[in-house]
């Protein structure tokens, strides 16, 4: 009789603990298992597809968004828009229906760029459209006028060092993507302070214009002099560019009211969906609710934080509550470096084991193509898995590089990460310029996006066991 118990035992032990099967084919075996476990979840993904994309739902996003920044306008880190965008997501967020709604305060920058202007004086007068840049010093009430120094790299710029003290240094570098060309906007005053230049403006980075300046965040160091710098639409950057190359002398006025005030309390805004089976554990979607002071911010972030939305708006529509917490973050000051999402990941990190995994999505809301990830071979081959269940809209790809600026400190502790990679080959024209409204958004793609993030985020929320890590 013992003996019989023994065989039966035997055989109901799991079969991967046995030492017959390698490390390897016991992994096969368990993966063999998960991708059944989400092929379990097609019809799932097709509800939420075809609410998302031709159901009720459809189009709502857009229309949540429009009313939104048509509401409040552009949203500068410390600003009064803001805080009146933040109140405004707190009551809507409420009124969903959603739960845990609540605001997390945060210290972060405030300053306003003030009244500013550059005219050229010589060859000619001209009026050239400028946008100051995050951070900046703004110049003496009358101005600087000063000579202009073209130069199209830092190496040139230290070449010409004996040139550009006393002058206003001009950046005509070209744009050769974003991830490149982002470091003359960030350090372009630093090397030109470091050179004894008394200002700098930068050509935008962006590799099409209409006259159109692109401002961002720059960034000061303690031992080099503090200059006022902004950057430049394309056009005028490259008209002086030609006029410096055939011995022109080129003379500038700049004016900059810009001003940095103390640090102000602002506060991430949080909405849940509690989950019914491990509700310690958390599946993060996010999108940042601040902008750039120009615009309507509705491409950068309004639409990533509004499809994040969305997704639990799916899926309460639909009686759905995923086995994690669904929760939604929508990060406050991220365009000054990510300094709300920093402040939310001290404060929680102490639980970093339960959370799943961050995603975020800030890079637009165009065509989706799918999503980028970081994280464990193993915990990317689940993510190819799930992402098959995006073939009715095609957009199943999953790439490289899955931390955005809100969500890196998480990916870097080894939480997987993962953000919406869409068609992005018209972000930079409308990129923190005065052309980010929604006449940029299209809500059939919007429609899309949301689908994307609401099937990713509710099966990994709802899968039995956690992304490995």
């Amino acid at each position: 009789m013992k003996f019989l118990f023994l065989i039966v035992f035997i055989h109901l032990l799991p079969q991967c603990t046995g030492k017959p099967l390698s490390q390897d084919d016991c992994y096969q075996h368990a993966f063999e298992e998960i991708k059944r476990e989400i092929a379990g979840y097609s019809n799932i993904a097709k509800a939420i597809i075809n609410l998302a994309v031709y159901g009720n739902a459809q189009n709502r996003s857009y229309e949540r968004l429009a009313r939104f920044v048509d509401t409040v306008g552009p949203r500068l880190s410390g600003s009064k828009n803001l805080e009146m965008a933040i109140k405004y997501m707190f009551s809507v967020l409420q009124e969903d229906g959603l739960e845990n709604v609540q605001l997390e305060p945060v210290k972060v920058p405030h300053w306003e760029r003030g009244e500013e202007s550059a005219m050229m004086l010589a060859p000619r007068n001209h009026s050239i459209a400028i946008l100051g840049l995050g951070s900046s010093i703004a110049t003496p009430p009358e101005g600087i006028t000063a000579e202009v120094l073209v130069v199209t790299s830092f190496d040139e710029l230290h070449k010409k060092a004996q040139d550009a003290k006393g002058k206003i240094v001009v950046y005509n570098q070209p744009f050769v993507n974003y991830e490149e060309t982002v470091k003359y906007r960030l350090q372009g005053a630093v090397e030109a302070g470091k050179v004894g230049a008394v200002a700098s403006l930068i050509r935008s980075i962006t590799s099409f214009s209409i006259n159109s300046p692109h401002t961002g965040w720059q960034q000061y160091q303690s031992n080099v002099p503090k200059i006022p710098t902004a950057c430049i639409s394309v056009e005028d950057a490259e008209m002086m560019a030609r006029m410096s190359s055939r011995g022109t002398r080129i003379v500038v006025t700049l004016k900059m009211g810009a001003r940095t005030y103390p640090d102000t309390v602002s506060f991430n805004t949080v909405a849940e969906i509690v989950g019914s089976k491990y509700p310690e554990q958390v599946v993060l979607v996010s999108g940042h609710l601040d902008s750039w002071d120009v615009g309507q911010g509705a491409m950068d972030d309004g639409g990533g934080a509004f499809i994040s939305w969305e997704a639990l708006s799916l899926i309460k529509d639909l009686g759905l509550r995923p086995k994690r917490t669904l929760r939604l973050v929508l990060w406050t000051a991220e365009e000054p470096g990510g300094v709300g999402a920093e402040q939310y990941y001290q404060l929680h990190k102490g639980k970093i084991s339960n959370f799943d995994i961050v995603m975020e999505s800030d890079s637009g809301t165009f065509m989706p193509m799918g999503l980028a990830f970081t994280g464990s071979d193993k915990a990317r081959a689940i993510l190819t898995e799930i992402m098959q269940l995006l073939q009715p809209i095609n957009a199943t790809n999953l790439y490289e590089n899955g931390g955005e600026t809100d969500t890196v400190y998480w990916v870097r502790d080894g939480v997987p990460g993962a953000s919406l990679r869409d068609d992005i080959s018209k972000y930079f024209w409308f990129h923190h310029t005065q052309g980010d409204t929604m006449t940029v958004q299209d809500p059939s793609q919007m429609n899309l996006c949301a689908a994307v993030w609401t099937v990713v985020s509710y099966v990994i929320a709802d899968m039995e066991e956690m992304l490995p890590r």
